[in-house]
């Protein structure tokens, strides 16, 4: 990619305009650009891999220089387009979550992930996009990216100005919280750049004290291997015994540090009915979600974020919630008695993984 420049024909701050009015039509929700200098990030990245906070995911340690530095993933950027997409559907609401995780029986999974998998849904319309900015300034270098490539996305938000790192790690912003995706055009044309936002967390640690494994072990310092989203998603083996309790029923991910954000209750529904709750993920009990073959497992996650663990992951995960109902006191022993059959079913045919978390689920 060769560093193009902005004809001269073309006002600057008219594709400014240009370019936040195109993709709010396309269904982002904001954008603004940066430059590809990362800074003390780098340093900060370098220390986390070093204490192996990544726990088995190694492609963050095999990519790590590509993430310092986007010119080494794309050669001649000089620019990041940054876009963020709302992903709360009008059909959540703070309260039915807190209540569903303190109902042993429900199965709980991330808010982000009940609907259409985020990465087919933005990369396509980021890529509309950029063609769109071509018809308008001539032909540029270009590549889109949504969490598919070595890039430090967060940071490159945030410096773009979409707003600050919260104490969580995650983005947080004044208008939308942190309920939404991020996506980047990495560009050799050389757009004038937005401001850095402050920080308004202050002296507010409600993430770090709700996170039921104590994965936020200081203000923006998350340890990985204790997050009950790695545990469930990323980590392929065994859940840790010493984190299974505090898993309680979260199936597929963990929504926590959002819902106890102050900033959340401004966060904004999306209009888009991509991320519309499917197979009632928002509502399914235990039962309901272990009943399902692995053949409807493939089927009814077709198109989702959640299909790409597998189906002996999704087991393990609900093995676990399930051993937790079994331990918990709001479930009468009718409730309990359905379960450890349903568990018991399933064990001569589990495959080891499973089998082993189906007999931790049954002692307990």
């Amino acid at each position: 990619m060769t560093s193009s420049q902005i004809p001269n024909s073309v006002d600057q701050a008219n594709l400014r305009e240009w370019l936040g009015e195109q993709s709010r039509k396309l269904g982002f929700d904001d954008l603004c650009i940066t430059d590809t200098h990362l800074g003390v990030a780098t340093e900060r990245l370098n220390d986390w891999l070093a204490q192996g906070r990544h726990g088995q995911m190694e492609y963050m340690a095999k990519h790590a220089q590509l993430r310092s530095d986007p010119t080494l993933l794309v050669p001649g950027t000089v620019r990041v387009i940054c876009v963020t997409m709302n992903y709360l559907s009008p059909a959540i609401d703070f309260h039915h979550e807190w209540d569903r995780l303190k109902d042993s029986a429900q199965a709980v999974v991330s808010m982000y992930a009940r609907g259409r998998d985020y990465h087919k849904v933005m990369r396509n319309r980021l890529q509309e996009f950029a063609q769109l900015i071509e018809e308008r300034i001539g032909a540029f270098g270009y590549r889109v990216f949504t969490d598919s490539a070595p890039l430090m996305e967060v940071e490159l938000a945030r410096k773009a100005g979409l707003g600050w790192r919260g104490k969580h790690t995650l983005l947080l912003n004044r208008e939308s919280g942190s309920t939404f995706f991020l996506g980047e055009i990495l560009i050799d044309v050389p757009l004038p750049v937005d401001q850095e936002q402050e920080s308004h967390c202050g002296t507010c640690q409600s993430c770090i004290d709700i996170c039921p494994t104590q994965a936020i072990t200081a203000p923006y310092q998350l340890d990985a291997r204790r997050c009950i989203s790695y545990l469930t998603i990323e980590n392929p083996d065994a859940i840790p015994t010493e984190f299974r309790k505090a898993m309680g029923n979260r199936v597929y991910g963990c929504d926590d540090c959002q819902l106890i954000c102050p900033w959340n209750k401004f966060a904004q529904r999306t209009a888009l009915p991509d991320f519309a709750e499917r197979h009632g993920l928002g509502k399914a009990s235990l039962l309901q979600l272990w009943s399902w073959t692995e053949d409807e497992f493939e089927k009814r996650h077709e198109g989702s974020a959640i299909r790409r663990i597998g189906y002996s992951r999704w087991r393990r995960n609900l093995a676990v919630a399930m051993g937790n109902a079994l331990a918990a006191n709001d479930l009468p022993e009718s409730d309990k008695d359905l379960l450890r059959q349903a568990l018991q079913g399933a064990l001569p045919l589990a495959d080891a993984l499973v089998a082993e978390h189906i007999n931790w689920a049954l002692s307990c």
